[in-house]
């Protein structure tokens, strides 16, 4: 297995991938089961329901909502009370007509970023196609610049914690929870030849997928911050359930032993 090496690209691409968010499932009803989960089901059917409404005609008022979907006033604040629980609704009083009597303004219920969030986003979608455009008008190297940056970005600031490490595993221990900081859920394990670096979870899988330079990326700023050649076993974007990384244990080169925090000018992991 080859060192693996990295140098500065010259083009600079400035371009972020975010984190995606999770979209809630609270539909399925599994068959028998006891009737209290047929309950529950059925109030995260309802109240879907109201968050759809609030999605489409928000901000609204409980009566509102309770003479569309239905439902008794008692009902809709339940299924309220629980969405503003969860971070998925807030509230703002009504503005106050001119013919409103006097006394405490009514309440409007609206969608928070997190309740919008259970609906989904085309995050996924507009990365691929920002990356096909930077791909059809920087080529390649474009590409490649972005994927580095990127890598930077997200565990740059992390860079003199992993190189506190005096060998690779405690180095790919560092790594992995500067990883898990970064909401890709992180860890290490000894396979005797080595630490495996696991990722169980990839926020850009999708992307990732069709432009495997980000994935490339990781693997060369893995080796960077290790200071030894590591291998990419498995990838999430790839199908795999884990993105698996071998990291050989053993002393460090001495290069990487007295290596100070390097500086890349902002280019490159």
């Amino acid at each position: 297995m080859s060192q693996i090496t990295y140098s500065t690209p010259a083009f600079a691409v400035v371009l972020e991938i975010g984190h995606t968010c999770v979209v809630k499932n609270v539909d399925a009803v599994p068959g028998d089961v006891p009737q209290g989960t047929v309950a529950q089901h059925a109030d995260g059917r309802t109240r879907k329901a109201v968050a759809t409404l609030l999605l489409e005609r928000g901000p609204v008022t409980a009566a509102l909502i309770a003479d569309a979907l239905g439902l008794s006033p008692a009902a809709v604040r339940r299924h309220l009370d629980a969405l503003i629980a969860d971070g998925e609704v807030g509230t703002r009083d009504a503005p106050r007509g001119s013919h409103r009597s006097r006394g405490r303004p009514a309440k409007l219920f609206l969608l928070t970023e997190t309740g919008r969030s259970r609906f989904g986003h085309a995050y996924d979608d507009l990365a691929v196609s920002a990356l096909r455009f930077v791909a059809e008008h920087g080529g390649e190297q474009a590409i490649r610049t972005f994927a580095a940056n990127r890598v930077e970005a997200m565990i740059g600031r992390h860079r003199e914690d992993i190189l506190a490490g005096a060998d690779p595993s405690t180095r790919a221990q560092a790594l992995a929870d500067a990883l898990t900081s970064e909401g890709y859920a992180a860890s290490t394990r000894d396979v005797g030849s080595g630490e495996q670096l696991c990722q169980h979870h990839c926020p850009v899988a999708h992307v990732a997928a069709e432009f495997p330079q980000l994935c490339e990326a990781e693997t060369a700023a893995f080796a960077d911050l290790l200071g030894t050649h590591v291998q990419r076993l498995a990838t999430i974007a790839r199908g795999d359930a884990a993105c698996t990384t071998h990291v050989p244990t053993g002393p460090l080169p001495n290069a990487a032993r007295s290596t100070a925090t390097p500086d890349h000018g902002g280019e490159s992991a």
